[in-house]
């Protein structure tokens, strides 16, 4: 059964700057992981974006948004051994999640002209 549908839209160039303008944006937005992934891409911006929209369509599809006092790194946008993302949840958010009774966490995003788009979708 679902029990929740996300998705965001994200301007690239607004990461990017965000990035290189703000200290401490990244370490508190993206776990060391995820950094170390990105970082390694030609275009880190767009794998940047691309995890900060994946982050915001879960927090839609749980339907609590920031209120709930989780933090950016309670979520990690990874890639599956199949190559396709995944996402692990910690700390509130995992709570939230376990309150739901979320089971699974389809994940869905792509990046393209200056935009990173993502889809979740949560099944109970």
């Amino acid at each position: 059964m679902i029990v929740g549908i996300g998705v965001d839209l994200v301007k690239i160039d607004r990461i990017d700057k965000a990035g290189r303008n703000h200290p401490g944006f990244l370490e508190r937005v993206f776990t060391d992981k995820e950094q170390e992934y990105c970082s390694r891409q030609k275009f880190p911006a767009q794998h940047y974006a691309g995890r900060f929209a994946a982050k915001e369509a879960l927090l839609k599809a749980i339907g609590t948004g920031w209120s709930a006092g989780v933090k950016w790194t309670d979520m990690e946008v990874l890639h599956g051994e199949g190559g396709g993302p995944i996402v692990n949840v910690s700390g509130r958010v995992k709570d939230m999640m376990d309150l739901k009774g979320v089971k699974h966490i389809f994940l869905s995003y792509s990046h393209d002209e200056g935009y990173a788009v993502a889809q979740v979708v949560l099944e109970g």
